[in-house]
């Protein structure tokens, strides 16, 4: 609702949108949660993005070459998103020798259970 769009005849549903406003900044408060405010991404350049990830231009733009980096190209500009950056490199995690015994402790007990379903299944046939 405008502030301009005022007046007599529509002075009922500016009455309804104040009551409306103040009814969501009682409900914001009442459980003291701060407003959602969209998060702007704001895209950085090859310089920044060499920083954040710790390599040399060289070796990102071999990697924005094999396609293994998430980038964007507009024009003869390359950039980046600064989350996106993150994410890549948290999903280069290697895995601890801990890990890799209990994943591959549970495949073995899934696939000593199968052979020996199909075991029991081959015998009592």
């Amino acid at each position: 609702m405008d502030s301009n769009d005022i007046s007599f005849e529509n002075l009922p549903r500016a009455v309804a949108h104040l009551v409306s406003e103040i009814a969501e900044i009682k409900f914001l408060v009442e459980r003291k949660e701060p407003p959602i405010i969209p998060v702007k991404r704001i895209p950085i350049d090859i310089a920044e993005a060499c920083q954040i990830i710790g390599k040399a231009k060289p070796t990102v733009y071999t990697l924005v070459r094999k396609r293994l980096i998430p980038c964007y190209k507009n024009g003869k500009k390359l950039y980046f998103f600064e989350d996106e950056l993150l994410d890549w490199i948290s999903k280069g995690k290697k895995k601890t020798l801990e890990e890799i015994q209990s994943e591959a402790e549970v495949n073995f007990r899934k696939h000593s259970r199968k052979a020996n379903v199909d075991s029991n299944q081959n015998l009592q046939r």
